[in-house]
């Protein structure tokens, strides 16, 4: 059975941590700096940020602390962000990627992403404007200084545009939880050999209060967290919980020591739509 310090190939030979930390939402400086810490100490080896999140500096400085303090190599620690929205195309793309890299103070990124993809409700030419953002993240790949580059919220048909370059996505970051597992987009991930990541793998919080799952939870002596972060996990996508508790923290991370059925997995993948955010990657202005 995986353990937290596990991790997965992506297509370009990277090993990714199987869960990961995120921290939308974490703007306030302190709880950005004190809750990464606390998920390095907790035993994460994945962090996840992003430019529009606010944070990268805070979350770049809690790494580097923990490096220097614990004797821990960069290389253990695998560091996400994300390029925003209103920065695609290949210059801004480039531009974005530097700005980044000054504020999270890191010699290299494990994964770039374009945060949210171009689409035909805000850009006539969004295939191009797509495209374009990949030769620049590609261009930064070849740079070495980011190990895998990928996308994050981005459907089918969005995908297919990127499909015709000799370097493909290693990871597209969608929102995944139960009610919205996504089958569409994982499978067509899955068949192209591009992870899956989860964010609001809990459904914001609402999906802790679903019946069913409070039901299994009481069932497997778990809490309803675990329930859905080791359901994520067995469909082979890596979630990425957040929190700035260090309780859940470290609840979220205990989720390698057991197995949901396959009865039970079919339970909760029959969960009607629950707690996702209706955010649609096509109409998010």
């Amino acid at each position: 059975m995986s353990t937290l310090a596990t991790r997965i190939k992506l297509n370009n030979d990277t090993a990714i941590p199987c869960l990961g930390f995120g921290t939308y939402k974490i703007k306030d400086p302190v709880e950005a700096y004190n809750s990464t810490k606390t998920a390095l100490e907790t035993g994460y080896r994945h962090i996840d940020t992003a430019a529009f999140y606010e944070n990268e500096k805070q979350v770049g400085q809690a790494i580097n602390d923990f490096i220097k303090e614990n004797n821990v190599k960069r290389e253990d620690i695998f560091v996400t962000s994300k390029v925003w929205k209103t920065e695609l195309g290949y210059d801004k793309t480039l531009a974005a990627f530097e700005k980044t890299m000054s504020e999270i103070g890191l010699d290299y990124l494990d994964l770039y992403l374009i945060h949210w993809p171009a689409s035909y409700a805000f850009d006539d030419d969004w295939e191009n404007t797509n495209r374009d953002t990949w030769r620049a993240m590609i261009e930064i790949y070849k740079s070495g200084r980011v190990k895998a580059i990928g996308v994050s919220n981005f459907l089918n048909h969005h995908l297919k545009a990127l499909m015709e370059f000799d370097i493909i996505p290693a990871v597209d970051q969608i929102e995944i939880n139960p009610g919205f597992l996504q089958e569409d987009t994982v499978d067509f991930c899955q068949e192209h050999g591009i992870l899956v990541e989860a964010w609001s793998p809990l459904g914001r919080g609402k999906s802790l209060d679903h019946p069913l799952l409070k039901e299994l939870a009481d069932k497997y002596g778990r809490t309803v967290a675990q329930i859905i972060l080791r359901w994520e996990i067995q469909h082979d996508v890596v979630p990425l919980p957040k929190s700035v508790n260090p309780d859940r923290i470290a609840q979220n991370a205990n989720v390698f020591d057991f197995e949901i059925s396959d009865e039970d997995m079919e339970k909760i993948d029959a969960i009607e739509p629950y707690g996702n955010s209706g955010h649609s990657p096509d109409q998010a202005d």
